[in-house]
């Protein structure tokens, strides 16, 4: 299942959203944007937990529903 954070979710008012297979993956991405999009250079220790905590797993669609048959694309 794949994994999804949000930045919001970590207590940042931004619309970044970062998905991959794994924890590791989104590490790395939300590592790329704090840098890139928020001049941090280092994820202080209290925001990478915060980070870290926010990580779900993404749900898709349900099972026939309109969305998971391509309806609505």
């Amino acid at each position: 299942m794949a994994k999804v954070l949000k930045c919001r979710d970590a207590g940042v008012d931004c619309d970044f959203v970062a998905r991959g297979a794994t924890e590791e993956d989104i590490l790395k991405q939300a590592a790329e944007h704090a840098k890139k999009d928020h001049g941090m250079a280092e994820t202080p220790p209290n925001l990478l937990a915060k980070v870290k905590a926010a990580i779900r797993d993404e749900k898709g669609p349900a099972p026939g529903s309109l969305s998971s048959l391509g309806v609505g694309r």
